[in-house]
């Protein structure tokens, strides 16, 4: 499994997974230019991408993905909602998100996420030898699915704002109450909790995504995260920030 953020941010977010048999694409929230950019940093054609993955419909996750379909077209998964609210017409290659999606011996698991939006959704990617944790967008995520998502091999979590700094910042009061809400986005605190009790001895690598450039920084979110992993007693060292306008490589 390689997997490497193409970006992650309020500005655009896009995450390639290269599975071997397929190359997936999680979100396509830059333009069809820049994706080609991005993917040719890595070395990856467009054309080699199998399959599209959306997590949910703001614009920062699906800007592209109309011009992507029409010059690549992947196999897209998506829900009916998001897919009528994003696109003109039906696209000829979709298909809905189920529970479970099994392509050969690679798993894909829909995990509901709570956002403002249509609908939301991070993903469980497992294949035999490894397993991937995507959740962005979400103002917490529901203890029933914490089950299947401990103990896997990669994470890519939301760590989106500093409480502090929000509250103290310059967004709006509506605003602040959006993000902070359950249907906003998961602070650094709420991160380090979740990690606490998701990271596992099979665990190799974190990546913290979907910073805010004007409520976090790298370095508040990544000594907030460390002490509260320090705090329940959790050795665990390699946790690194996504960027949003550098490629960040998760795996090795």
């Amino acid at each position: 499994m390689k997997v490497v953020i193409l970006g992650s941010g309020s500005k655009g977010n896009s995450t390639y997974i290269d599975l071997g048999s397929e190359k997936l694409l999680i979100d396509v929230g830059f333009s069809y230019k820049q994706i080609k950019e991005k993917l040719n940093e890595i070395n990856v054609d467009p054309h080699e991408i199998t399959r599209v993955l959306i997590t949910h419909d703001h614009n920062d996750h699906t800007y592209g993905l109309k011009v992507f379909l029409k010059n690549v077209k992947p196999i897209l998964y998506i829900t009916p909602e998001v897919e009528a609210a994003i696109l003109d017409e039906p696209y000829i290659k979709s298909e809905y998100l189920l529970d479970e999606m099994l392509i050969d011996d690679i798993l894909i698991k829909p995990i509901p996420t709570s956002h403002d939006s249509i609908t939301a959704h991070g993903f469980l990617i497992e294949t035999k030898e490894e397993s991937l944790v995507y959740i962005t967008d979400t103002g917490y995520i529901n203890h029933r699915y914490l089950t299947y998502l401990k103990n896997k091999t990669y994470y890519i979590l939301e760590s989106n704002h500093d409480t502090e700094m929000l509250i103290n910042g310059p967004y709006p009061e509506y605003l602040q109450r959006r993000i902070l809400s359950d249907k906003g986005h998961l602070s650094n605190e709420l991160s380090g909790g979740y990690l606490s009790r998701l990271i596992g001895p099979n665990t190799r690598k974190v990546i913290l995504a979907h910073l805010s450039e004007s409520n976090n920084t790298p370095e508040i979110a990544m000594e907030t995260i460390r002490k509260i992993l320090k705090d329940n007693n959790i050795d665990f060292k390699n946790i690194t920030p996504a960027s949003q306008r550098e490629i960040t490589e998760v795996t090795e």
